[in-house]
């Protein structure tokens, strides 16, 4: 028999107005539900399939659209023309979705066993230098983790036994709790403490491991750095952390990078910065200089007449691209160096080009404090 068979009104199924509003459905609906479900009048029959058709009436009343359909059309307008037809109601579908929705546990659902915990994540810190972050780099990092036991294969069974079903969970992994609500009682489920969710109990455990499957034990192996990665990232290692209960999969291997600075450079992104001090002269006359690379030295143009703060643009010796080809650039920020200390023929020489380009100098010997200083004395005296 079809669940819309003698479906009769719904409105009535619910026992509410046809005026009732979204909540006063959803109430009228959770107190039939727990009246007539499975559970409560125990697997009586013709209780089992009026839950259904309550139900059936609660997906088509809580639907504005099937709603509006039922009460201008009437059934056929929901459930179609066809005796028994179910026009597109998906029933079996929606009941465990809408039933655990309101009490936590679908009636004489089967319990999921569990199984083991997998293992945990862990974190370690990898120290690089500025060009091993840059190009690339293998690194070789120890770590101190549970990992399987060799002696048991992970099972923390002792030789030539065998795990037994767990007495207190009957092997599902979980216990189900009853506990009362606004809404009757929510039935929920937690890991079986007995046997820490893997439905297995242990009588003679593994002498090696003593039953958890698992030691803890120091491994080395190499990370594979990729080209471009910068300070303060993390790569993740699937299957490198702690080992997993009793053959479960290991957790992720979290490798936080730190990178030391190079005082040659600064990077912004994929794009390096550096300086390159020029002399007066070399400014205003050009010159043709060396400036440090991570590729080695470069040769710059100093045009004639570069002025301070000058940036010349070296392409393609920056950092490589982390996720495509290609590299960044390399920013030459000129930097211009005043001398100081000069020798009396130096400073002839520079005032006789100020004087010829119409430059104010100070006088020969002065410095710009001492000369006021000196015309206040003379003032004052």
């Amino acid at each position: 028999m079809a669940v819309t068979d003698g479906l009769g009104d719904l409105y009535e199924l619910l026992g509410v107005r046809q005026d009732a509003s979204d909540e006063e459905i959803k109430r009228a609906y959770r107190a039939r539900a727990r009246e007539l479900h499975p559970d409560t009048n125990h697997g009586d029959p013709e209780a089992e399939a009026r839950f259904k058709q309550v139900t059936v009436a609660y997906e088509v009343l809580r639907d504005p659209e099937r709603r509006a359909r039922y009460d201008r059309y009437g059934p056929e307008g929901v459930f179609g023309t066809q005796a028994g037809g179910m026009g597109g109601f998906n029933f079996e579908g929606g009941l465990g979705d809408i039933f655990e929705a309101f009490f936590g546990h679908m009636p004489g659902q089967a319990n999921r066993r569990r199984g083991p915990t997998p293992g945990a994540d862990a974190e370690v810190r990898l120290d690089l230098e500025f060009s091993e972050a840059v190009f690339g780099s293998k690194k070789d990092i120890s770590v101190r983790l549970p990992s399987t036991c060799t002696a048991c294969g992970g099972r923390g069974t002792a030789p030539d036994t065998e795990p037994e079903t767990c007495t207190d969970c009957q092997g599902t992994g979980e216990l189900r709790r009853v506990r009362q609500s606004l809404l009757g009682q929510v039935v929920t489920s937690v890991a079986c403490s007995r046997c820490a969710g893997t439905g297995d109990m242990i009588r003679h455990p593994c002498p090696n491991c003593r039953g958890e499957g698992r030691r803890m034990e120091e491994s080395t192996f190499t990370v594979e750095v990729p080209a471009g990665v910068e300070h303060g990232s993390t790569l993740r290692l699937a299957e490198r952390g702690a080992a997993g209960q009793r053959g479960a999969p290991n957790g992720s291997l979290f490798v936080h990078l730190a990178v030391r600075p190079d005082p040659r450079f600064e990077r912004q992104g994929d794009h390096l910065n550096t300086t390159l001090t020029v002399s007066v002269t070399q400014a205003a006359l050009g010159a043709e200089l060396e400036v440090e690379s991570l590729d080695g030295p470069q040769r710059v143009i100093v045009a004639p007449g570069t002025q301070h703060g000058h940036v010349e643009r070296l392409r393609g010796l920056g950092v490589p691209h982390l996720r495509g080809r290609g590299r960044g650039d390399l920013f030459v920020h000129v930097l211009l160096a005043t001398p100081t200390n000069l020798t009396p023929e130096q400073d002839e020489l520079l005032r006789q080009f100020a004087a010829s380009r119409g430059e104010d100098v100070a006088a020969p010997g002065a410095t710009g404090g001492e000369g006021v200083f000196s015309r206040l004395r003379s003032a004052f005296g």
